[in-house]
């Protein structure tokens, strides 16, 4: 349906009720005279533009502020519950999901067993769980995004590099599960979505780009250019664990034959198993120093995966993530920026700002612009 001609009265109407509807996202809870303020309008067209938002649904008065001398005002807020949508995050063994709304709320986290299943059930079954655990209704679901530890081939909605989920189809997933479930369904690598909640809230915030290096069960690499993720022709950019390493780097694992095999995460827990410690790089009372000699090692092993990195990207800032990014933390990374330096001078390597559920944020940032668009496109149509 296409919107109210430029410069039309109802363009005009369409305009403001967006700049209205945007305040209220932005600032929460607004009076009417406030967003007259904000928004540079007058008091009568402020009014009517809640009048407006209002008798469409997509505002509802939440309180009164008061108003001194005269009658309070009443306070309005946007109805977060009218488009909802669902972030998931897709492992070998579990779902989680949890409910996204426009004003990006944080809601629970639900876990839900990987069985065999198909994919339809799986996601109808996540679906519902994180509505149940948010006292939502799955109703006003209209999206999901999914991260998954593969690739989807945006020119045939094909699924690559896929191991961690062989009960689901090659070819034409999102398809089959939009169709299924009757609401837009976008799939993408676990590792891009978590460069995304790295840009909205980690380490590459105030950056022009960086690298994000993934170092979980497997490894991912995601490059985030100027806030925009760069995914390849296939969507498969990014699958460094295939990358073979070089002869150099043999004395460190004489049975390693590529990065997996030196730094993914069943070598990083035999490593730290060696020094005494868990893989998340614990130990009993006093095992400091067997930590500093683990993360020594793991620096030499992982600088050997910055490398190319830094050799065929440049990028400003390389980002260690995952569950060895994490446990490792910033004296990780300071090593790891030791090992750099004779090479390749002071580089900027830094630990993951995203202490939890990273997959999860990242795909909650990108939900939470669908449903402000769906809400927008709520407002287009009552613009008469």
């Amino acid at each position: 349906m296409a919107g109210p001609v430029r410069g039309t009265p109802g363009w005009l109407r369409e305009t403001n009720d967006r700049t209205a509807l945007s305040l209220l996202l932005e600032h929460g809870v607004l009076t009417r005279t406030r967003i007259g303020e904000l928004s540079g309008l007058s008091k009568p067209t402020a009014a009517q533009m809640v009048s407006r938002l209002e008798t469409a649904g997509l505002i509802h008065v939440v309180g009164e502020v008061s108003g001194g001398r005269g009658p309070n005002a009443a306070s309005y807020a946007v109805r977060t519950d009218r488009m909802l949508g669902v972030a998931v995050d897709i492992d070998a063994e579990s779902i989680r999901s949890t409910v996204v709304d426009a004003a990006g709320a944080e809601r629970p986290i639900a876990v839900t067993p990987l069985a065999a299943r198909s994919p339809e059930e799986d996601l109808r079954l996540a679906v519902d769980a994180a509505c149940d655990a948010a006292g939502a209704d799955a109703q006003r679901v209209g999206a999901v995004c999914i991260g998954v530890q593969g690739a989807l081939d945006p020119r045939t909605d094909e699924l690559t590099y896929i191991e961690t989920l062989p009960e689901w189809p090659k070819q034409g997933i999102r398809k089959r599960l939009s169709d299924a479930l009757g609401i837009a369904v976008h799939i993408d690598n676990d590792v891009n979505l978590a460069a995304l909640a790295e840009r909205t809230d980690g380490a590459g915030r105030d950056t022009g780009g960086f690298a994000l290096l993934w170092m979980d069960e497997g490894l991912g690499l995601s490059v985030d250019q100027g806030g925009s993720v760069h995914r390849g022709a296939s969507g498969g950019a990014g699958e460094i664990g295939y990358l073979p390493i070089p002869r150099s780097a043999a004395e460190l694992d004489e049975e390693a034959r590529d990065l997996q095999d030196l730094i993914g995460g069943p070598a990083v827990a035999r490593l730290a198993a060696s020094h005494g410690l868990s893989a998340q790089f614990q130990g009993a009372e006093g095992a400091d120093e067997a930590r500093e000699r683990l993360l020594g090692e793991l620096a030499r092993r992982v600088a050997v995966g910055v490398v190319p990195v830094l050799a065929l990207l440049d990028p400003e800032l390389v980002v260690l993530g995952g569950a060895t990014g994490l446990a490792g933390g910033p004296r990780l990374a300071e090593l790891v920026t030791a090992e750099l330096r004779p090479a390749w001078g002071d580089r900027s390597v830094v630990a993951t700002g995203v202490a939890a559920h990273p997959v999860l944020r990242g795909a909650r940032e990108h939900l939470i612009g669908d449903v402000r668009d769906a809400l927008f496109a709520e407002v287009s149509r009552i613009a008469p």
